[in-house]
């Protein structure tokens, strides 16, 4: 199996919700952690990986210990979709490890991208709630989520845990922004 192999094979028993087999998955994290390096995962087999472990709660800090090597280490971060940086970061906040390097390159990637508004809501929802899981509190980052949640005509997008992470989000990184908290109490109000 190559690294493009692994990832979907374990994105698919994630996906399936076939988590029932731990010695697969702790086989396939060995197997990435033994390999040289993780340049020849694409972005989308990095973020696959990494959302599969956290899916599946298999716990292998080694294995996110290299995904974050690899991030860090990446000079075009900019290949990666607003997606892949979204699982990625919201993976390490479910599996409880928390990067601080990683997770500011990609902060400071999306921010230099000066495409946040053209993020999904619900990736805008679990890139703030992650960050605000792993404690690594980018106010700038914040700030930009909370000036495109701001321009958003309407929230009907956003699911109801996606407002409740976003404003749980704000809340536990200490950065308020009373027009983003006023459109989510107007986009709760206008449900009822």
């Amino acid at each position: 199996f190559n690294q493009q192999d692994l990832s979907n094979t374990v994105w698919s028993f994630a996906k399936a919700e076939v988590v029932s087999q731990p010695t697969f998955f702790e086989s396939v994290a060995d197997a990435i952690i033994a390999s040289d390096n993780l340049d020849s995962f694409k972005p989308q087999g990095l973020s696959n990986t990494a959302w599969a472990f956290a899916k599946a709660e298999v716990s292998r800090p080694r294995l996110f210990e290299k995904i974050a090597d690899a991030i860090i280490a990446s000079d075009n971060l900019g290949r990666f979709k607003l997606q892949h940086l979204s699982n990625i970061v919201w993976a390490f906040a479910k599996a409880g490890v928390s990067d601080s390097r990683m997770f500011e390159k990609i902060a400071e990637t999306i921010i230099a991208s000066g495409n946040v508004d053209r993020f999904k809501t619900q990736e805008l929802s679990n890139i703030v709630w992650a960050f605000a899981k792993a404690e690594v509190f980018h106010v700038a980052l914040f700030e930009k989520v909370a000036a495109s949640v701001i321009a958003l005509d309407h929230l009907d997008s956003f699911t109801p845990q996606g407002l409740s992470n976003t404003v749980w989000a704000f809340t536990t990184a200490e950065v308020s922004d009373p027009r983003l908290y006023e459109k989510v109490a107007d986009a709760i109000v206008a449900r009822d």
